[in-house]
């Protein structure tokens, strides 16, 4: 070993260790836990991990084949003990796993066997995880066959110690002339690929990426050189280069990947302890500031790091294409002979797959870096681009410049690919993955890889992109329309859906810049538009969009849309029924679009709520908002007919509504009004008793609780108090206190696994409480939100118009939440009149409707208290939860 390899581990110092002890797992043990905290050194102080991953597969190498001769004595020469899988390649993280195998002759001593478990237990006793086999050369020709991973291992292994031409034996019992050829070997492994790659959702911008098995990560890059080294007898990726599979940039670009991700990897590893491939959001922000990303005006560090490994990953992604499809081409349709068809005299189609037709193509004709995208969308049944063609694609794509944009052939070919009536988004998806979009719309480079460090954007924002332009694209195709009836239907209606997908393309296009996003991507959608030959009215309409394209969420989910008020604000921000279905559409495709969990029934329900209300005031006119008196009548009207023919008196229905106010018939609709008055009235002489309703298929898309009881100060805090023990979500609340002193609560919720009957149940023993004591919150705060930090805010608005105060809370989710907020009020005599609860991520965008006890708006002096009490509670509360002591 070289000098600096003896600063890792004396070999001459271990030797004579050994032969002066009885034991050698202690020695070996001891060396070992130097040779790892010099390495860990090292790599704080610089070193990269290229340099310091082999030399720790070197000390493992001196450390276990001393053990071997130790533990087997006379029986290690007889067998083979040889590194298989990362370790067989020579390559060891601080927590990678040590696999062995070892290879025995056909009939073995069963002294042999006690010395093999002697060997495999000392392994561990000196820190080593360890993953081991023990086969014959006919078990190691029978597994591979049955195995392709195994097949993989094998070819990967090397010797270690013992009897080598045993090891030689092996391998040619399991080479490529006696199993698994070139061509089955590559379709087995590809296959293998695209499984993995699936269930990690066929992308790499995950939230919590794994470095190692997501697309794009090292697994990928291992599965290029098993190709090579199987068919092509590579001994290394460079020998790609000589055989022309990889020119010599794209090699550096790959080596200087897996290096990057050797570094992300090693600094995880030491990070966590043990072996983690992971990059959870405990590990982010810290490995950020150890590779010097520090937080700027704009962007925290930890985006700045995430950005850099999204950007990795998916030039090696990009990679691990190209290099697969050649193989594709050179090993499994090498013997097939196939006259291209000619499209026009810059494309042609061969075995299926597009190519140019010279290689100057793009050089003499840049527009056709534009037409191959429109070429695909077309032509259906092109299966893809050939890997050469690909080459010289992203080789060219330096020429789009401002000349190239302001080209009328590349603004045409632009519109005329988002105005193709298929294939859109896998157009898209591959201008972005060939690097292509990014030149056409500069902007859209800066978005690239760029992630949000928050629970709520589970993708970064180009895929965020480009899966809302998916989802839009959706509505239109006939197999599709089962999902959302009604949106694709209005979508069928819209003058120009291209304008719809620019809007989707440029919602999110002015993230990371500082300032209103809406706003600054809103002046670049109009200058991009301008520039394409629309209209002025198409331009203002698609900025339109992009500036608003939150008006519509942020409307359903933060304010009361039962108020005519509201709808009329948001009917006077549309202007007519264009945009409203424009925005509409959008909305639906941008919140499905940012977190698969985000989209749920009750969303759903609220978006079309606002959408219908909003429909109906434009029908009437701007500036006519309908009278509150005249909305109290027609719902009353149409509730009475309905409960006429359930067999309800008038009489009786009046003696029920007579204590209700018109804001109950405001913020209900007349079905639930019936269903509400027939469970009042069913109820009699019990309705003393807390009144609970539960329906499972509640209208509003989700589980809808209603509560008719007698009021008292602590009702909502008992009440979500007990829905959050039953591991529920409220998404709605709305509260009314009637005229002789019943309260009329509902709650909508999102849950499984609980039934109606378990609700009642629950909700009834907490309200029949005659001390009013809450039940304090015992579950943990989840992991994902402990690493989140979100400083509480508090603000008061008045809502002169219904005589209450708003307050709209800021703060972390946590368990208990709601049930600590009402009890804060119960405690200060405020009465609540209405909530709006959002949860987006790790934050908790909660705004509640308040008064006083006398019903009026809340003081200053109330609203300071209120305020402080908040903040008290709430600080103290997610302390002892991230420190996962409960509450």
């Amino acid at each position: 070993m070289s000098d600096v390899d003896r600063l890792l581990i004396d070999i001459a110092a271990v030797d004579a260790n050994l032969r002066d002890c009885q034991s050698a797992p202690p020695v070996l043990r001891a060396a070992l836990a130097d040779a790892d905290e010099t390495l860990a050194a090292r790599f704080r102080e610089g070193a990269p991990a290229s340099e310091l991953v082999p030399l720790r597969a070197q000390v493992v190498d001196q450390i276990i084949t001393r053990l071997w001769h130790i533990c087997l004595e006379e029986y290690a020469e007889e067998a083979c003990l040889a590194a298989v899988g990362g370790y067989g390649r020579g390559e060891l993280h601080p927590a990678s796993d040590i696999d062995v195998m070892i290879l025995i002759p056909e009939s073995v001593p069963d002294q042999f066997n006690e010395a093999v478990s002697a060997f495999v237990t000392s392994l561990w006793d000196i820190g080593l995880e360890v993953g081991h086999s023990v086969r014959s050369i006919e078990d190691c020709k029978r597994q591979a066959a049955d195995d392709i991973t195994i097949a993989t291992n094998l070819m990967e292994s090397r010797p270690l110690a013992g009897n080598e031409k045993l090891f030689q034996a092996m391998q040619t019992a399991t080479s490529p002339f006696q199993l698994w050829p070139g061509p089955a070997f590559f379709e087995a492994k590809w296959q293998e690929q695209q499984q993995r790659h699936e269930r990690y959702h066929d992308t790499s911008y995950n939230l919590e990426p794994n470095i190692k098995e997501s697309p794009g990560g090292l697994r990928d890059i291992h599965m290029v050189g098993w190709v090579a080294k199987r068919h092509f007898n590579a001994k290394t990726l460079h020998d790609l280069v000589h055989r022309g599979f990889l020119e010599e940039a794209e090699y550096d670009a790959l080596m200087q990947g897996q290096y990057f991700l050797w570094d992300v990897r090693f600094a995880l590893h030491l990070l966590a302890g043990r072996r983690e491939d992971r990059l959870l959001f405990e590990y982010q922000t810290e490995l950020a500031k150890q590779f010097g990303y520090q937080d700027a005006d704009h962007t925290l560090g930890v985006e700045q790091f995430m950005q850099r490994y999204y950007r990795v990953i998916m030039q090696l992604n990009r990679l691990n294409e190209l290099l697969l499809q050649l193989y594709q081409e050179a090993i499994l349709y090498a013997d097939i002979d196939e006259r291209p068809e000619l499209i026009n005299k810059r494309f042609q189609i061969k075995r299926g797959f597009l190519e140019v037709t010279h290689r100057r193509v793009f050089t003499r004709y840049p527009f056709a870096m534009l037409e191959l995208f429109l070429l695909i969308e077309q032509r259906p049944e092109i299966k893809g681009v050939r890997a050469a063609t690909i080459r010289l694609l992203r080789q060219a794509r330096n020429q789009i410049d401002d000349a190239f944009r302001a080209d009328i052939r590349c603004r045409s070919l632009f519109m005329e690919i988002l105005r193709q009536p298929q294939g859109l988004t896998h157009a898209l998806r591959r201008m972005h993955h060939y690097g292509i979009l990014s030149r056409y719309i500069p902007a859209f480079a800066q978005i690239t890889g760029r992630m949000q460090y928050d629970l709520y954007h589970v993708y970064t924002v180009d895929t965020h992109t480009l899966m809302v332009v998916r989802n839009l694209r959706r509505l239109a195709i006939p197999k599709h329309q089962h999902e959302f009836p009604l949106l694709s239907r209005i979508y069928a209606q819209l003058p120009k859906p291209e304008l719809l997908y620019l809007a989707g393309l440029f919602h999110d296009i002015a993230k990371g810049r500082g300032g209103d996003h809406s706003e600054l991507g809103a002046e670049d959608t109009y200058a991009f538009c301008l520039q394409h030959g629309l209209s002025r009215y198409d331009c203002r309409l698609v900025a339109w969009l992009v500036r608003k394209h939150l008006l519509m969420s942020m409307t359903a989910q933060r304010r009361d849309i039962s108020d005519p008020a509201v709808i009329d604000d948001f009917a006077q921000e549309m202007g007519d029924q264009t945009h409203l279905n424009y925005l509409y559409l959008l909305t639906v495709a941008d919140i499905r679009a940012t977190n698969p969990s985000l989209w749920n029934s009750w969303r759903g329900a609220l978006l079309l709520e606002l959408y219908r209300r909003t429909q109906r005031a434009l029908r009437r006119g701007l500036g006519q908002p309908i009278e509150e008196e005249t909305l109290v009548a027609q719902a009353q009207a149409t509730a009475r007919e309905l409960l006429r023919t359930h067999g309800l008196h008038h009489m009786t229905v009046r003696s029920i509504w007579r204590h209700f106010t018109p804001e109950y018939f405001l913020r209900y609709s007349p079905q639930e009004v019936v269903w509400h008055t027939r469970a009042i009235h069913a109820a009699g002489d019990a309705a003393h008793e807390p009144l609970i309703l539960v329906d499972e298929q509640g209208g509003r898309g989700g589980i809808e609780i209603f509560i008719y009881t007698r009021d008292q100060d602590n009702i909502f805090a008992l009440a979500v108090a007990a829905i959050d023990r039953l591991n529920l979500d409220i998404q709605d609340a709305r509260i009314i206190t009637t005229a002789n002193g019943y309260t009329v609560d509902s709650f909508l919720v999102l849950g499984e696994n609980v039934t109606a009957e378990a609700i009642k149940q629950t909700l009834s023993e907490a309200l029949k409480s005659t001390t009013g004591a809450l039940t304090e919150n015992t579950r943990p705060l989840p992991r994902r939100l402990r690493h989140f930090t979100t400083a509480t805010e508090v603000d008061f608005a008045e809502d002169a118009k219904n005589s209450r105060t708003a307050m709209e809370l800021i703060t972390g989710d946590q368990p208990g939440l709601l049930a600590r907020i009402g009890q804060i009020f119960a405690t200060l005599n405020i009465r609540l009149q209405n909530a709006k609860i959002a949860t987006i991520g790790e934050r908790a965008e909660d705004v509640f409707f308040v008064t006083d006890q006398h019903n009026d708006p809340l003081s200053p002096a109330q609203q300071q208290e209120l305020r402080a009490a908040v903040f008290a509670a709430l600080n103290d509360e997610a302390d002892l939860l991230r420190r996962g002591d409960g509450v």
